[in-house]
């Protein structure tokens, strides 16, 4: 049985620690790893410069961030298996529909520091445990 872990992902420095960390469990527990970048609405747009089109769309955006952060994990933890991938909704949202349906056996999260309540757990964070359909494991993500 193939197990899974899901983790998400943006371009923050935390974020890598906790892809970081979710790498080494599934490397510890023979599992594969699906990092997700959330992406709030689907926009596409086209712009022109000169006889150029570019391109642009947030579904594939957060797709390129999902896989720069990939090589960086790759390049840490090399016996990982690492899928990219981008997802609809705010983060909290995202990984716990990715979680339900790749039926994952755990979600990564860190534990981004902020003010008030969510000082000991960031709001992503928060809301991930509250309705995760598996385990969830809050990763220390500040320097040490």
């Amino acid at each position: 049985m193939t197990k899974t872990i899901v983790t998400g992902v943006d371009d923050s420095a935390t974020a890598l620690r906790a892809a970081q960390k979710a790498a080494e469990l599934a490397v510890a527990l023979d599992a594969e790893l699906h990092l997700i970048c959330a992406y709030g609405k689907l926009e596409s747009e086209v712009f022109h410069s000169g006889y150029d089109e570019f391109h642009y769309s947030s579904d594939t955006e957060a797709l390129k961030t999902a896989r720069a952060v990939a090589r960086k994990v790759q390049a840490q933890v090399p016996d990982v298996k690492i899928v990219p991938e981008a997802a609809p909704g705010n983060p909290a949202v995202a990984l716990v529909r990715s979680a339900e349906s790749l039926k994952a056996d755990m979600i990564v999260v860190g534990n981004k520091r902020v003010q008030g309540f969510t000082r000991v757990l960031g709001s992503i964070a928060r809301d991930v445990i509250a309705h995760a359909p598996c385990d969830v494991h809050v990763a220390y993500t500040h320097e040490r």
